[in-house]
């Protein structure tokens, strides 16, 4: 069961079992705004189970990754291609947009830079 209530700057969300004073207290102070949900198809899902993520994985390319791993380590493409062993800032901006494929030693060189698996930055 859940109980939600949504105020312009309240939302509240049980999920679980509430109690019957728990109900009693919302019911007093919310009224008519709380909306009680007793349907269980609200099971949570992780995000690599979830369709989205499948679809989002299948459209990605690994010059999209690259971008987000850059954006997300606050890097410039200057200072990766610093990091990559000075590689011109025009050739990670052709890689991010997909006009220069990545290869497998800039792909390990990435890997390591952000830690994660070299398959990332690889079609595969």
């Amino acid at each position: 069961m859940q109980a939600h209530v949504k105020t312009p700057h309240i939302d509240i969300s049980i999920r679980g079992e509430i109690s019957p004073r728990m109900l009693d207290i919302l019911r007093r102070e919310y009224g008519k705004q709380l909306v009680i949900d007793e349907n269980d198809d609200n099971d949570l899902v992780t995000v690599i189970d979830s369709d989205w993520y499948k679809e989002m994985k299948s459209k990605s390319a690994p010059g999209d990754a690259l971008r987000i791993y850059r954006d997300n380590h606050n890097l410039t493409k200057e200072q990766l291609g610093i990091k990559l062993g000075n590689v011109q800032r025009q050739i990670v901006s052709n890689m991010e947009r997909g006009k220069r494929t990545i290869s497998l030693a800039t792909a390990k060189k990435l890997a390591a830079i952000f830690n994660v698996p070299t398959e990332r930055f690889l079609d595969l």
